[in-house]
């Protein structure tokens, strides 16, 4: 069991990080089994309202792929997928802002709440925060970002909210789009210079080989990965993602992290501890 000292020691550990960390911007892409998984949940929230506590100024982004994929099929309407994009027609477009925009993102609003949370629940359309076009006629409506109005987002931070953000966006004639959670967060940190961009997968981050764990790669220069696509470091699924990252880092975004939502308390670790749990990138040019 835990003495008291030592849980001061803890607290202590985590001073230098909480000071350099406090004002800042941290923006959250939250997605995988921490969104299934109803203990993960709750911890990954309590990271985030512990985070606002102590003075970092957190922003939410979050998707929704496997409860669209419910409701879809309640519906009775066949999912298709295109280079792992959803086909995005009338239907699962209108489908799409019903889950995003409304059950997930007032649930976890109304679950920052239940612990102590101050939450706005926000999604791309309000005050046209994503702008988005046609990504592919093939693929319907699904969006590919042409701007980000970051100001909804930096006034409620300013007032000590927590905005938690759903993945639609639309474009001048009211189209709705379902637009990629992982691009959105990147975006939406680049626009904010937020100080670090975490996004959360069911993976421990990236891997040498990736059936076994303790290969992790616990530092990446984004300079560095064209390199590590060739050799096949980076392949399949991490290619998208990894894009994303490299992408906030070239915006201005300091660092950005893919870490394991599938350990508890997993963002409280990577920022607030020596080690981290996860992958970090960051511009050559920027830690020189």
């Amino acid at each position: 069991m835990i003495t008291n000292s030592q849980r001061a020691e803890v607290l202590a550990h985590a001073l230098p990080y909480i000071q350099e960390y406090n004002g800042k911007i941290i923006v959250v892409k939250y997605g995988g089994n921490a969104m299934i998984n109803e203990s993960l949940k709750s911890d990954v929230m309590k990271d985030i309202v512990l985070l606002n506590l102590i003075g970092v100024k957190v922003v939410l982004v979050h998707g929704g792929g496997p409860e669209l994929s419910d409701l879809l099929r309640r519906l009775g309407h066949e999912s298709r997928f295109v280079n792992g994009l959803r086909v995005t027609d009338d239907v699962t477009a209108e489908a799409a802002l019903m889950v995003l925009a409304g059950k997930i993102n007032k649930k976890l609003v109304a679950k920052i709440g239940t612990i102590g949370g101050r939450a706005i629940g926000l999604s791309g359309l309000d005050s046209g925060l994503i702008s988005a076009k046609t990504k592919d006629p093939e693929l319907g409506y699904v969006g590919e970002i042409t701007g980000i109005n970051a100001e909804p987002i930096r006034d409620l931070l300013e007032r000590g909210y927590i905005p938690v953000v759903s993945t639609v966006g639309c474009d001048g004639e009211g189209n709705i789009y379902n637009i990629n959670a992982d691009t959105a967060a990147a975006q939406i940190a680049a626009a904010l210079k937020a100080e670090s961009l975490i996004t959360m997968t069911d993976t421990p981050g990236l891997l040498r080989d990736r059936d076994d764990p303790e290969t992790l790669i616990s530092r990446v220069e984004v300079e560095s990965i064209p390199r590590l696509v060739s050799e096949g470091i980076i392949s399949g699924g991490m290619i998208p993602k990894v894009a994303c990252c490299a992408e906030a880092i070239e915006q201005g975004v300091r660092k950005v992290f893919i870490i394991d939502g599938r350990l508890p308390h997993a963002i409280l670790v990577e920022v607030l501890t020596d080690e981290g749990i996860g992958t970090m990138f960051v511009s050559k040019s920027s830690e020189a």
